[in-house]
């Protein structure tokens, strides 16, 4: 139904950048909100970005003025740019989308499969 593909994870020594993609694609009318979430080993989910279609975003404190999250609503498309990584961000990221499939279906969430993000020296 609703497919959404992260890219642009991989190995990143402390202090440097990483730029995630994720595309979503299938039966799509409308994507209300897209973002990020993140898990790292012996950790629980946590929400790292979002964003609105009208473009408001939303970060939690660890990651403020680090990272941004854009989009291009057009192609359906969420990024995430990462800078100044910390260990501490070592963790596979997922991306999320709320979508309204097809006309008069309620939103449901969609999940990527994740791409792996180690920071590391």
């Amino acid at each position: 139904q609703v497919q959404l593909v992260e890219s642009g994870g991989g190995l990143v020594q402390p202090g440097g950048s990483l730029r995630l993609s994720c595309a979503a694609s299938g039966s799509i009318l409308k994507i209300n909100a897209m973002g990020w979430f993140r898990q790292g080993p012996g950790k629980q989910r946590e929400l790292v970005a979002s964003i609105t279609s009208g473009g408001t975003t939303t970060y939690p404190d660890s990651v403020k003025g680090r990272f941004t999250i854009s989009r291009d609503n057009g192609k359906n498309t969420v990024y995430l740019q990462m800078n100044s990584l910390k260990r501490e961000d070592t963790a596979v990221y997922y991306c999320n989308a709320d979508v309204i499939a097809r006309l008069g279906w309620s939103p449901r969430n969609y999940w990527g499969q994740g791409t792996q993000v180690t920071v590391s020296s």
